[in-house]
């Protein structure tokens, strides 16, 4: 099935039913006196987080949901029956988001983690409840409350320790075959991954780190080339970036300058995701000649005037990559260790984390707008260009 990580939905919380005005009629009863019911409240709309769902792809073809509207009172004091609740189901790391007012209502990152985002409406009142000393036969009920409606829109982000960025090709999906169980496709012909990998790296008993694998990027990314940067929102959450770099690229381009172009667009996406720790991991060193390794990774550290940790790997052949998992392992250890003994740093990273998702969203926004101005100038004539980089199927395959 496809892989689809956002969707736009309405939702419509459940009316308040009516309150009755009834009075008591019975045979040798004179002036029974008011006797109509309240009505029942509406249901309403809850957001609930599934491990067992992992896509948003349910959303795109239903994209309108009504809870159920209070039953009205009825005479003898008779309680409307309430609305039923209705409960949608997302992945968990979903973001909920007002569509028109932006705010966020809810990320709901742990399973079951519930959120309510249209509450049903209040139920109306009977004339019963107007009854008084001085009003013996009250004529006067409430009628139900609406339900709220929303406009919203789910933003779904893998959970994941480590993120890899990187161009295609550059040996991410081999990278995370090698070192966890996971099995993305693989070849040895050049082609890209579609959707974000996810694999589970255990180091040592009971210590294990999860490893994203995202579409890699390309020249122009962040004006929509390729798959563009809608998967980059994925690596938010991530503590960790791994930048993996092709050392021996079948297109004989320069490590270098490939390795500054992925730079300048996670900048161009998001600044706050460009200063977040990453480290450099030359791969595919198998391919060159010992005499050469030394003097190829010094070249590309003086020309891109990288000053962070360096790994050389081979992915294919697993050189290298048990000391990186030691040390992405010790490295989240002692990030987990310090944001439980330091709240500063622990409200440190939350505030960072936000500022992320807020620059990912603007920018997301800004490519949106630029598309939907393209497709007008296209139906106006004005636009004879029918390659539309946006309009890409992926597909979510399971195995």
């Amino acid at each position: 099935m496809k892989f689809v990580d956002e969707a736009s939905i309405s939702v419509d919380a459940g009316k308040g039913g009516n309150g009755c005005m009834s009075f008591h009629r019975e045979k040798f009863v004179a002036k029974g006196g008011p006797n109509g019911g309240d009505g029942g409240d509406g249901g309403s709309v809850y957001v609930v987080a599934d491990d067992a769902v992992n896509t948003l792809i349910d959303y795109r073809y239903t994209r309108r949901y009504r809870a159920e509207n209070g039953k009205n009172g009825q005479s003898r004091d008779m309680t409307g029956h309430m609305g039923e609740d209705i409960t949608l189901r997302v992945p968990i790391g979903t973001t909920i988001i007002d569509e028109d007012t932006l705010e966020v209502l809810g990320d709901l990152a742990e399973d079951k983690q519930t959120l309510m985002v249209a509450r049903g409406g209040f139920h109306g009142l009977g004339n019963t409840r107007f009854k008084s000393s001085v009003n013996r036969a009250p004529r006067q009920t409430k009628p139900g409350q609406p339900g709220e409606s929303r406009n919203i829109k789910f933003e779904m982000k893998v959970l994941a320790d480590v993120g890899l960025l990187g161009l295609p090709n550059a040996g991410k999906s081999t990278f995370i075959r090698s070192v966890s169980s996971a099995k993305p496709k693989v070849a040895d012909y050049p082609f890209t991954t579609l959707v974000p990998n996810l694999g589970v790296v255990s180091v040592r008993q009971y210590k294990s780190f999860v490893i994203a694998d995202i579409p890699g990027l390309i020249e122009g990314a962040s004006d929509g080339a390729g798959l563009g940067i809608r998967f980059l929102k994925h690596l938010v959450r991530t503590q960790l970036m791994l930048h993996i770099v092709d050392m021996a690229p079948f297109d004989e381009s320069d490590p270098a300058d490939n390795m500054l172009s992925i730079s300048r667009e996670l900048q161009r996406f998001s600044p706050a995701l460009a200063e977040r720790d990453r480290w450099l991991v030359l791969n595919k060193l198998d391919l060159v000649s010992e005499d050469e390794h030394e003097a190829l990774c010094q070249d590309l550290l003086e020309k891109t005037g990288w000053k962070g940790p360096v790994y050389q790997i081979s992915a294919l052949t697993g050189d290298g990559t048990k000391p990186l998992t030691n040390d992405i392992m010790d490295y989240i250890e002692a990030r987990r260790e310090r944001a439980g003994e330091d709240p500063e740093f622990a409200a440190q990273i939350v505030e960072e984390r936000e500022t992320v998702e807020q620059e990912s969203r603007d920018r997301m926004e800004e490519l949106s707008e630029f598309r939907r101005q393209r497709a007008a100038a296209r139906k106006a004539g004005l636009d004879d260009d029918d390659d539309d980089d946006y309009d890409v199927e992926v597909e979510w395959v399971q195995e």
